[in-house]
């Protein structure tokens, strides 16, 4: 089991440049599949995830070439096995999203049960929910079976804003024949990346960025270019580490849109940040204190579908609350498991009072003193990473692949700026 060392005390300082948006990656890889076309997807983040999503293009039969720093070209002719290998499928959640794909280009789809995050339960209901609507059998047992003769536009109503499921619907239906209206669709900014790059494709779509999604299915899609947009998520990850060390970052190639709902909750705690073009830069030394509500109420930071605040920036949030001034209650609403890790804060000197599965009160500053953890999933890794580095010490965290799953080459770049970290790999540093 690969481990992270970490020595605290380092704010960050220096500049370091956006990721590609892992969760726009993902569907857009998979969207791949609706054309025998190249594809050209460009600025996509070199992690885990990724790679186990090419791995599913290529079992499918699909050649993936790389043309480039994060720049892959892919393209897929006949699919003559519409079923996802389950050793892929158990390692992310995402492989789900080559359903709508394969039926669209095939009309069956093979998937094992996805794997991915330990966040709580994460319902597929939606997915079968809006695959039924355009016409597919679904068939549950040991896997999911999907067939279909043809897809078929209908008016849809998704049970909830499911990311995932939206993108699975959307790439369905823009092969499908007749017209799809998808609402209560979600919105996120990856949501709109893929709409964008299936428009470059020839798919017509409107009502990009909002909850209701016009389809109208063509016959065919032809291949694109097209570039993903910035990983707001690792912006926000990036953001917080440098507020909580007080270090000044410059943070390149971020879109501004894209942190609105961040600006406000992280400006609860104090914490501001400057922007020019695409460059935000985060100033040294904030004082950071809390900001009462109206009347000196405690204020309430929580989580909710775009455009609230996005729910994988609440571990990142409650491990930064523990170093400002005041106190703030952190209110969970998505996943009911995702709390859970701030037992790990706590053992580091942390004041934090879980008061259920989705709400903790965090009081601050707080001392931290190092300790040895475990990432039990993607944002919670970053968020023990954030508090190593804040804390006394040398901190060890384990199970790192969670965290490598969802930024590139981690300690490479935190080295750059001038934390004091180390990866030890199969017992070799």
């Amino acid at each position: 089991m690969n481990e992270y060392y970490i020595e605290g005390g380092c704010p960050v300082q220096g500049a370091v440049k956006a990721s590609g948006n892992k969760n726009a990656a993902l569907p857009c890889i998979a969207a791949a599949l609706l054309t025998d076309l190249p594809v050209v997807l460009r600025n996509i983040p070199d992690i885990e995830d990724v790679q186990v999503m090419l791995n599913v293009y290529r079992a499918l039969g699909g050649s993936v070439d790389r043309l480039g720093p994060n720049t892959y070209e892919l393209k897929l002719g006949d699919i003559k096995n519409p079923e996802i290998p389950a050793e892929f499928a158990q390692k992310i959640r995402a492989s789900i999203l080559f359903a709508g794909p394969l039926l669209a280009r095939t009309g069956r789809a093979v998937l094992p049960p996805p794997g991915g995050d330990v966040i709580g339960r994460r319902r597929l209901d939606t997915h079968f929910l809006a695959f039924t609507e355009l016409g597919v059998k679904v068939d549950i047992n040991d896997k999911f079976i999907f067939r279909v003769k043809q897809l078929k536009g209908a008016d849809i109503f998704l049970d909830e804003a499911s990311v995932t499921a939206s993108e699975n619907a959307l790439m369905a239906a823009v092969l499908a024949e007749g017209t799809t209206i998808l609402t209560n669709a979600a919105s996120e900014p990856h949501v709109q990346d893929l709409c964008r790059m299936l428009s470059a494709m020839g798919a017509e779509i409107s009502g990009t960025g909002s909850n209701i999604l016009t389809i109208k299915g063509v016959k065919k899609l032809r291949g694109c270019s097209f570039e993903i947009g910035a990983d707001f998520m690792e912006v926000g990850s990036f953001i917080g580490l440098a507020a909580a060390t007080r270090g000044e970052l410059f943070i390149e190639g971020a879109r501004q849109e894209d942190l609105r709902p961040a600006r406000i909750a992280f400006g609860k705690l104090g914490i501001r940040w400057e922007h020019e073009g695409t460059t935000i830069r985060i100033p040294k030394k904030q004082q950071l204190r809390v900001n009462c509500d109206l009347g000196g109420m405690i204020p309430k930071i929580d989580d909710a579908p775009w455009p609230g605040f996005p729910p994988d920036l609440t571990s990142i949030i409650t491990v930064v609350a523990t170093q400002v001034d005041g106190t703030v209650l952190i209110h969970e609403k998505m996943f009911e498991s995702r709390m859970f890790f701030v037992d790990k804060l706590i053992g580091m000197g942390a004041r934090i009072v879980l008061c259920d599965p989705h709400r903790a009160v965090v009081s601050g500053p707080a001392k931290l003193s190092a300790s040895e953890l475990t990432s039990p999933d993607v944002r919670a890794g970053m968020a023990m990473v954030i508090a190593a580095m804040c804390a006394e010490g040398r901190s060890v965290i384990r199970n790192v692949y969670q965290i490598e799953r969802g930024y590139e080459d981690l300690t490479g770049r935190l080295s750059a700026l001038g934390a004091r970290i180390s990866r030890q790999e199969n017992g070799r540093l």
